[in-house]
């Protein structure tokens, strides 16, 4: 009975790995085929594989550039979430103060709340200001929802480190920034890398802020993939290259920061 389920479950396993797995073959198998071939035919593999999708996005202009903003202001979104988080969340940690768990809730809720909402103040405002178009700008809005989920997940990691080590290190002489750098956050590592993993996968797959936000010069890859769409009709080779480009940053993200994702699970708030 025991081998019966033992094999019954790893049946399980393995299906639900290949319907895991199918959307992302299918959409690699029909960047190698033609508009021809995906639509006149069907098939497990491509009958004729080319490269001309893949080309396509390397070679032209407004598809690479799609690729270099994306990554650009999402790399700057991660960098700033981390770093106005760490010393909000220890002050949560460490510090009780008149209105913290108020002050805690309404960090939440603006990350609940729907981007659209947000969506036209930030229009005009960037208008105005000159940031509209810019990477900065959709890195900057971006916080409004990056910056609650790092306090909250840093907070989580944070409480668990005891604060007999802050005032041990007060005792031995340490200043509070060579206790902040060396001490404290090498023992909240993990927490930093699932907080930076969150941050930047938001980031990444966000398409409203990035979209309104940005015309020319900014724009991110997921509105150039729009271009597909031309009156004769839908480009389905060009955009599953593009699809599968658009995983490969998520992927070697969650790569880089797996073991600390696995800890994040086990220990922090995540």
């Amino acid at each position: 009975m025991t081998d019966r389920r033992r094999w019954t479950n790893a049946l399980i396993m393995v299906l639900y790995f290949i319907l895991l797995m199918l959307p992302i073959y299918w959409m690699l198998n029909m960047s190698f085929k033609t508009n021809e071939e995906i639509l006149g035919t069907f098939s497990l593999w491509p009958r004729n594989p080319t490269l001309a999708n893949y080309r396509t996005i390397f070679t032209d202009p407004a598809w690479y550039s799609g690729y270099i903003n994306s990554i650009t202001y999402t790399s700057m979104n991660t960098v700033m979430s981390v770093a106005i988080a760490l010393p909000a969340a220890y002050a949560f940690s460490r510090y009780n103060f008149l209105g913290d768990n108020h002050l805690f809730f309404w960090l939440l809720t603006n990350r609940m709340a729907p981007a659209a909402v947000f969506l036209l103040p930030f229009f005009q405002l960037y208008q105005n200001i000159g940031l509209y178009d810019t990477h900065l700008a959709v890195a900057l809005a971006h916080l409004l929802f990056n910056v609650p989920l790092s306090v909250w997940i840093l907070e989580g990691f944070m409480s668990g480190v005891p604060k007999e080590i802050d005032e041990t290190a007060a005792i031995d002489g340490y200043s509070f920034p060579r206790f902040f750098f060396r001490i404290f956050i090498p023992l909240i590592r993990s927490g930093i890398g699932v907080t930076a993993f969150f941050a930047f996968m938001f980031s990444w797959v966000e398409l409203l802020l990035a979209r309104t936000l940005t015309s020319v010069n900014a724009k991110p890859i997921a509105a150039t993939m729009t271009r597909t769409v031309s009156a004769s009709g839908m480009d389905w080779g060009l955009l599953a290259a593009a699809g599968v480009l658009t995983i490969i940053p998520g992927a070697l993200v969650i790569y880089f920061v797996r073991n600390y994702i696995a800890k994040g699970f086990a220990l922090g708030r995540v």
